[in-house]
């Protein structure tokens, strides 16, 4: 089915014959004139993401692992380059059908069985979105500090204090009206927010390199530590951080007015981007060393100490370069994805409530206590999960159906997608083979088990987890799918 039989499924013929219990407004496929998003829109929309604390950290992190600031940028522009390859190919399906990753997980795990990789893609996003208010609020909390509230931080042993938990709650609810409005509130939100950020980006970098000199800021000695830094295993956890987004990019490439925009728009606004704001991570972690005697792996509690107006400025940022991240990356696609357990009840603003709400339930102050909790415990865990899924996913479209989906099927039961009672067995024992393997190295590294009761070769198959996953998943996949699909035709 070609971009104008499936657009007109979705819109100028909304009574098709589409299952109730499969389908809403929203999950049907975007109609040929709501497709209007330019690759300039994409380049916004990815920039916007970009530039947000998580990146910040994410290079920090990895400074605070070992690795020297050449090391940490080099990884991820090559992460970032890596993900790009599933995130463009998966994002095809957008232009072309018109519909989301929900939707598009139907034809490979079965109109039923799509909800495990939608659940668990939504949980992810809840956790991101969790993480960002905690960001948030930190900055909020610091700028609260500087207008001379005096707000205090955590006692000895503790991650949080109510004031900073009291701001989480409040940058929480900033987040409601967008869900309320809908994807194009999103898109003019990152239009005109990513300038912005790049500009403060700047001022905030130019800042730091007048008081402290670049021959001192980049010739910092590496960090020191046990067993040296772990490349692959950052590898991993730095591809884990879009891994989400290489998912359910369709969420948003289903707005795309032709491959062309939504291809030019992703691979200007994301590996480059991505090298360059981790450069502000490296001279933010670097220079407060220098300046005040202790790197900050946050960027909140370096503008907090520098206490100046352009710091409450800075912190202002900080607050719209999260909003910008959370509502784009870790709401609408946790919407769609919840949306589609049950379609007929839950709305895509009922399935962003749910995702708000379960947000609440993390407790990021916990998972960023220490950079390798961030960096290989939280990125590397989730990668290996979506890694799998994406290796599904990939084989069903490109190698086993050929880009051709019959769409009308992905809102029926008893099509062409219903395999067995609506699951695709093939698909969850291939994401069970992929992920698997990865547990007992990933409970070690998480400390749930003692390191040392687990072997080395698991240890070592976590460290490649999306690698191993996805590599897995899909040789799986094709060698038992591709038969049974060949005679379903």
């Amino acid at each position: 089915m070609n971009s104008s039989a499936s657009g007109a499924l979705g819109a100028s013929n909304p009574s098709a014959p589409a299952d109730q219990a499969l389908s809403n407004a929203d999950l049907l496929p975007t109609p040929l004139a709501h497709r209007t998003w330019r690759w300039q829109d994409y380049a916004a929309l990815w920039v916007g993401m970009v530039v947000c604390v998580p990146t910040y950290t994410m290079a920090s992190s990895m400074l605070d692992q070992g690795f020297s600031w050449q090391q940490a940028v080099w990884l991820v522009f090559l992460a970032n380059c890596i993900v790009l390859v599933p995130m463009t190919l998966i994002g095809r399906v957008g232009p072309k059908y018109g519909i989301p990753f929900p939707v598009l997980a139907r034809a490979s795990f079965g109109v039923k069985g799509s909800n495990l990789p939608a659940v668990l893609r939504g949980l992810v996003g809840c956790g991101w979105f969790s993480i960002n208010c905690y960001f948030g609020a930190l900055a909020l909390h610091g700028f609260l500090n500087i207008l001379g509230f005096n707000l205090a931080g955590p006692a000895a042993g503790e991650t949080i204090s109510t004031s900073q938990f009291m701001c989480f709650l409040a940058f929480w609810l900033v987040h409601i009206w967008f869900i309320w409005h809908g994807p194009e509130s999103i898109r003019k939100l990152e239009v005109i927010a990513a300038p912005l950020m790049v500009v403060a980006s700047i001022v905030f970098v130019a800042v730091l390199m007048y008081r402290v000199p670049a021959g001192q800021l980049f010739n910092l000695p590496a960090k020191v530590v046990e067993g040296g830094p772990k490349t692959w295993a950052a590898l991993t956890g730095l591809v884990g951080f879009w891994a989400t987004l290489a998912l359910n990019i369709p969420d948003f490439t289903r707005f795309a007015r032709s491959q062309k925009d939504q291809t030019i728009g992703q691979a200007v606004g994301l590996p480059i981007p991505m090298a360059l704001f981790s450069m502000v991570g490296v001279i933010g972690f670097s220079a407060s060393a220098i300046l005040y005697g202790k790197a900050e792996l946050f960027p909140d509690a370096l503008l907090t100490k520098m206490g100046s107006f352009a710091s409450g400025i800075g912190l202002l940022v900080i607050l719209l370069a999260n909003l910008t991240t959370n509502v784009a990356a870790n709401l609408l696609s946790p919407s769609y994805d919840f949306s589609q357990l049950a379609p007929s009840k839950v709305s895509f603003r009922m399935g962003g409530m749910i995702a708000a709400v379960l947000g609440l339930l993390f407790m990021p102050w916990k998972l960023l206590a220490t950079s390798g909790g961030y960096l290989f415990t939280w990125l590397g865990g989730y990668g290996t999960l979506l890694g799998a899924i994406a290796g599904v996913l990939l084989v069903d479209y490109y190698l086993i159906r050929k880009t051709r989906l019959k769409v009308e099927d992905l809102y029926v039961r008893g099509g062409r997608y219903e395999y067995t009672n609506g699951w695709n067995m093939h698909a969850v024992a291939a994401f069970a083979l992929g992920v698997l393997p990865c547990l007992p190295g990933y409970l070690a590294v998480s400390g749930v088990v003692d390191a040392n009761s687990v072997g080395q070769i698991w240890k070592s198959i976590f460290d490649f987890g999306w690698f191993f996953s996805l590599a897995v998943a899909s040789t799986y996949y094709y060698l038992t799918a591709k038969k049974g699909v060949e005679q379903a035709g």
